[in-house]
């Protein structure tokens, strides 16, 4: 397990401060991914707080929503009521003061409050501005941003779900966290441009456009065929075998890549021989056969475990592994030597959580781990023109 990194003043991003207006997921993701470089964020609510603060079950052994909680560590929280002058005047202040500001309200709300971008610029010249919206501030403006409707209308249901069932989600809202990785990459990017003597920048990112970019393969077939994908469940439309299979006991999963790991399979499946059948000789006969090739194999993995399978093939080099819960996910990470989890305690508050790792390394600036997830209104009534460092 990954021990917190004591937090010395020399992250990468220390010295930026973020006001973060974000709330649910897509924006606190790229805030938090800033805060654990070093930035300082400040998280800036209306009085109800951030819906996922009421998102429960599940909650931690404080009670509080680990919904919240996995996308709002190293962050400071004040409470800014929209619906007074003291509290408009407190937000911009904030705005006006930093780096950058994240919002991902719909288009015209931060207008409403004096909160927009031109208004902030004109106080802040060189502020990166960043908006997370749904669909553009087009002619989707309008159209509210939630993971399951862009997942649909995005395409992503159409080829999730086996290929005799009902479009299907994705187990996650990956949609907002794909666009949380963007919005972190797009500040990023403007950060470095003003750094090397450029202007402040408009930091747009879309669900949509975020979605389309990410269906990669899948996209580019269908601009260069004309031709949709289909629902082919767990299986891949351009190579086979490369899917699930049930073993004795379990499912897992074999990902075979190239002729030779498939002739390693038959191998060890003591199937040899069907490497000279005419269905099975390259991978796009084995494509067009893939329910054949299936049945063969299923018939074979009878015969023993799951983790058998696993271990035998892995050891021989073709890609294979058992369909863990999340549980088992973060224990097999542990055991080939990945960081899975942290623990953040803050013994003067009596509270202490543990988290899932940064996913990014660097080696001289790790990302550090220095404040369990703000209370609401935590740090209300604080100067936050002197910076954290």
């Amino acid at each position: 397990m990954e021990q917190p990194t004591v937090d010395s003043g020399r992250g990468p991003l220390s010295g930026v401060r973020v006001a973060d207006f974000s709330r649910v997921l897509a924006g606190p993701y790229a805030t938090m991914m800033l805060a654990d470089f070093g930035a300082d964020v400040i998280k800036i609510e209306s009085r109800d707080g951030d819906e996922t603060r009421g998102w429960l079950p599940p909650v931690d052994a404080a009670g509080d929503s680990t919904y919240f909680g996995s996308v709002n560590r190293n962050k400071r929280a004040v409470v800014c009521d929209f619906t007074t002058d003291a509290g408009l005047a407190e937000a911009r202040r904030l705005a006006a003061s930093a780096d950058v500001v994240v919002q991902n309200f719909r288009p015209g709300v931060m207008e409403r409050f004096g909160l927009d971008e031109p208004t902030v610029r004109a106080d802040n010249p060189g502020v990166v501005y960043c908006s997370i919206t749904g669909f553009g501030d087009g002619a989707g403006a309008a159209l509210a941003g939630y993971d399951l409707l862009v997942q649909a209308v995005g395409g992503l249901m159409s080829i999730t779900g086996s290929a005799d069932g009902d479009p299907s989600k994705v187990g996650v809202a990956l949609v907002d966290v794909l666009s949380g990785q963007n919005a972190f990459a797009g500040i990023l990017l403007a950060l470095r441009s003003r750094d090397a003597g450029g202007p402040g920048q408009h930091v747009r990112v879309n669900l949509l456009s975020s979605l389309l970019a990410a269906l990669t393969n899948q996209a580019a077939g269908t601009i260069a065929t004309g031709v949709s994908p289909q629902r082919l469940g767990n299986a891949h439309p351009s190579i086979a075998p490369y899917e699930l299979f049930r073993a004795a006991d379990r499912d897992l999963v074999i990902a075979v890549g190239n002729d030779r790991q498939f002739r390693t399979l038959l191998r060890l499946l003591d199937a040899a021989e069907l490497a000279e059948d005419v269905r099975f000789t390259d991978n796009a006969s084995r494509v067009a056969h893939r329910a054949e090739l299936r049945a063969i194999i299923e018939g074979r993995l009878e015969a023993a475990s799951a983790a058998h399978w696993v271990s035998v093939l892995s050891d021989a080099g073709v890609p294979a592994g058992l369909v863990n819960s999340i549980a088992e996910a973060l224990d097999f990470a542990a055991a080939i030597g990945l960081p899975t989890v942290v623990d953040i305690g803050d013994p003067a508050r009596g509270r202490n959580g543990r988290f899932v790792a940064n996913p990014i390394r660097l080696d001289a600036t790790p990302p550090s781990y220095r404040s369990m997830p703000p209370r609401l209104g935590e740090h209300d009534g604080a100067d936050w023109l002197p910076r954290q460092p």
